[in-house]
Parts: C-alpha cells; sequence; structure tokens
C-alpha cells in the first residue's frame, strides 16, 4: 500500500510539471497574444526636408522614404525581414531589401507598393507574414508624380524681392536630373546650378551684370523618363517693378 501511495504521488508530481511547461511554452504565448508581428510604417521626405507618415502617399521625385517594420513581441524569436518594392501593372518586384528597416529614393514616376515578407522562427515554431497576409493587407504605396519643367524668359533682380532671382517655374516635379546654365551674347558662360530650387541673380564674379538678353541652356531628366532640352533668351530687367506692370507702363 505503501508503495501505491508513493506511484500517485509521483504521477501527480510530473502532471503538475507538465502543466508549468504548457505555461511557458511558444503556444501558451500564442494564446496569451504574444506572438510576434509587425506594423511596417513609412516616413517620406520630400526635396524641401518636409516629412510625413502615411501609408499613401503621392508626390515628386526624387523622393525619399524611411520604411520600420515595427516587430512586437519578438523576444527570444529569431527573425528574416524582406522589403519587396513594386511598380504597378509589374508582375515582379524591381527591390528587395533584407533588413529590419530601410531607405529608398524614389526617382520612377507611377505607383509603387511596398510589402514587407517576415518570419520569426522559436525551437519548432514558424510564425510568418507572406503572401498569405498580404492577401488580406493593403501595402505601403507611394505615388510618383509625371515630370513637368519650364524656364521663364524674364526677371528683375532689382532688390525688391519680387523675382529676383532667374530659376524653373513654380510646378515644376520630379526632376531627377537637372543642370542649366547662363550665358551673355557672346557665348561666356557666367553661371551654372544644379538644384532647381536655385538660380541666377543677375551676377557675375559678385558683380550685377548689364541690362540685356541672356541665353540659357537646360538639360534635365523626369521620374518618367522625359529629356528636357531648353535653349531660350533671358530678360535681364533692373528697372522692372510689379507696379509698372500692373499698371500697363
Amino acid at each position: 500500500m505503501r508503495y501505491i501511495h508513493m506511484e500517485r504521488k509521483s504521477i501527480l508530481y510530473m502532471k503538475t510539471l507538465w502543466v508549468l511547461m504548457l505555461m511557458v511554452s511558444p503556444c501558451a504565448a500564442e494564446a496569451q497574444g504574444e506572438t510576434p508581428s509587425i506594423r511596417p510604417t513609412a516616413v517620406y521626405t520630400t526635396i524641401d526636408g518636409e516629412q510625413e507618415e502615411s501609408t499613401q502617399f503621392s508626390g515628386s521625385a526624387p523622393l525619399k522614404g524611411s520604411f520600420t517594420a515595427n516587430p512586437e513581441n519578438e523576444g527570444g524569436w529569431s527573425a528574416t525581414y524582406e522589403w519587396r518594392f513594386r511598380l504597378e501593372g509589374e508582375e515582379e518586384d524591381y527591390l528587395t531589401r533584407y533588413e529590419q528597416d530601410t531607405e529608398y529614393t524614389f526617382t520612377q514616376a507611377g505607383s509603387h507598393s511596398i510589402r514587407l515578407y517576415a518570419t520569426f522562427v522559436q525551437g519548432n515554431d514558424t510564425v510568418s507574414y507572406t503572401d498569405e497576409y498580404w492577401a488580406g493587407q493593403e501595402p505601403l504605396r507611394v505615388t510618383i508624380s509625371e515630370s513637368s519643367l519650364k524656364m521663364p524668359n524674364a526677371f528683375s533682380p532689382n532688390g525688391d524681392d519680387r523675382n529676383d532671382i532667374y530659376k524653373a517655374k513654380k510646378g515644376w516635379q520630379s526632376l531627377v536630373e537637372f543642370k542649366a546654365t547662363i550665358y551673355n551674347r557672346w557665348g561666356q558662360k557666367l553661371f551654372e546650378w544644379t538644384d532647381p530650387n536655385e538660380g541666377w541673380d543677375g551676377t557675375y564674379h559678385g558683380h550685377p551684370v548689364k541690362e540685356g538678353v541672356y541665353f540659357v541652356v537646360v538639360n534635365a531628366k523626369g521620374a518618367d523618363g522625359v529629356d528636357y532640352h531648353i535653349r531660350r533668351d533671358v530678360n535681364l530687367l533692373r528697372g522692372y517693378t510689379e507696379t509698372e506692370n500692373m499698371t500697363g507702363n
């Protein structure tokens, strides 16, 4: 009888141990809502330095995107990540990045989808966020606009803070390459710049040039593949004022 009593105590001890093992097992973690997960986010930085977090963003190239996986409950799990970038209408990804967080500068016009594929492994347990997961989820998406560029034919560097700089007209967008050069009527190069936000202030070696007609040559390329080759006269009018123009004088 004593032997039977000890055997029952042993069985009770094993049952207790088994319950404790279940409480700390991966299956128990899942039951308690502690399965590893991802929450991909994107922050976009425009050429002007402005930042915005968004799941659906539209902008002009070049546009920098910073993508973050934001994993949760991944402690104790081994993780692998794949950021997949695809252009709308294409069947294949044009870029894959194997890192938890990544950055990419968009220079091609169109709608781009971004998906994060993640796999977590712990022992014999695997949690995956791949095709099946994204079948029911909207990807991150960014749309890059078609390019546009126009150059004015005149400016008035007279110090009134109105039209003092000769540069691309407002509304230019999605330019991935840009170079403009100013020449005088004898073909002498006076100034050049590579940022469409900047321009010529009407000086040469720090000294104001005379009023008159100059010449600009612009070579640029858009995110949509359009090449711009602009050659036109530039009228430098120091005596021009907005008031005179508005009154018709």
